[in-house]
């Protein structure tokens, strides 16, 4: 029996016009890492991953001499993910470039609606380049800059060259209103090691537990003007399965649209393993991960970003959730 070829990881790449993300995939794509990634880029003139790199405007797959792989868009992304893993040799991930307007949920949302994708793939993490002195004006304008920030797992806040220290702090402190969460790393002209960009299990709950265990403890209580917001909420006595199900597939169906992300580590009643549970709008994805380990306090955390959320409602849904809830 053949064992079956491991999922392969994938990073989507997003950033405003001129935030720098082509600049990153430069140095990914340069750097001598030895490993070999597919690159997909949903416009072709965004292509320019070196300056002596010329793309054949025919193929929609072709191997550099750096080992790595690009792909244009130029057709359904289902279909270019799905002709990529079963590629002959083992890649070690797929990076996704979107265009500087995207929002990237619907990126996201392919790795939850395609059977075939969802079982070869695994999304790891989105992340964004933000434009640390043009930012503020981007969040302003623009509701995709608002949305890429709320929705990254990891952001590169770049250019910080070019503004002032003052700025600089003002412009983390907007970036942390959007999203308590995300790791948040300066970089002049999107200079950080490939170890900090890929492979940092952004989806993968059980992995960021591991690496940080109070990733999704205590709630948000900031309060500001912002459209998007963040709400966690968590319970130390066990959840029921049934009347979660019921809640959450009640709210993402009423609210998904306003929902960029939901997810959590939860404990439901007469299970010894974690569940972890995640979404993008409407759609919702979740599983058990390993068993609770031992000492370890058995506690249920649920984290929402997104707009019009009220604190109120979710709370007395979530707690309704309780096994010993009435």
């Amino acid at each position: 029996m053949a064992t079956p070829r491991p999922q392969i990881p994938v990073t989507v790449l997003t950033g405003y016009l001129g935030a720098g993300k082509t600049t990153l995939l430069n140095r990914i794509l340069s750097e001598h890492h030895g490993k070999k990634y597919a690159v997909v880029i949903n416009e072709f003139g965004e292509l320019g991953v070196d300056n002596d790199l010329v793309v054949d405007a025919d193929e929609e797959v072709f191997e550099m001499n750096n080992g790595c792989i690009c792909c244009t868009v130029r057709g359904d992304l289902i279909r270019i993910i799905g002709a990529l893993v079963k590629r002959k040799g083992d890649l070690d991930g797929i990076i996704i470039e979107t265009t500087g307007l995207a929002d990237p949920a619907p990126v996201a949302q392919t790795f939850f609606m395609d059977e075939d994708v969802k079982a070869r793939t695994r999304l790891d993490a989105s992340v964004t380049v933000a434009d640390a002195r043009n930012l503020p004006a981007r969040l302003a304008d623009s509701r995709e800059a608002e949305e890429q920030i709320a929705f990254a797992d990891v952001i590169l806040l770049n250019k910080t060259d070019l503004v002032s220290p003052d700025e600089l702090v003002a412009v983390e402190r907007r970036i942390r209103v959007l999203n308590p969460h995300a790791q948040l790393h300066r970089t002049e002209r999107a200079a950080l090691p490939v170890d900090q960009v890929l492979g940092q299990g952004g989806f993968d709950l059980a992995r960021i537990l591991e690496v940080e265990p109070d990733f999704l403890s205590g709630e948000d209580d900031h309060e500001h003007d912002s459209a998007v917001t963040s709400v966690s909420f968590e319970a130390d006595s066990p959840l029921d399965m049934g009347r979660f199900n019921a809640w959450i597939g009640d709210l993402l169906a009423k609210q998904g649209q306003d929902l960029l992300r939901t997810k959590g580590i939860l404990n439901f009643a007469g299970e010894d393993r974690r569940f972890a549970f995640q979404a993008v709008h409407m759609l919702a994805d979740g599983d058990f991960i390993g068993p609770w380990r031992a000492g370890e306090q058995r506690m249920s955390k649920l984290v929402f970003i997104g707009r019009n959320l009220s604190r109120p409602v979710l709370r007395r849904g979530f707690e309704g959730c309780l096994a010993n809830g009435a």
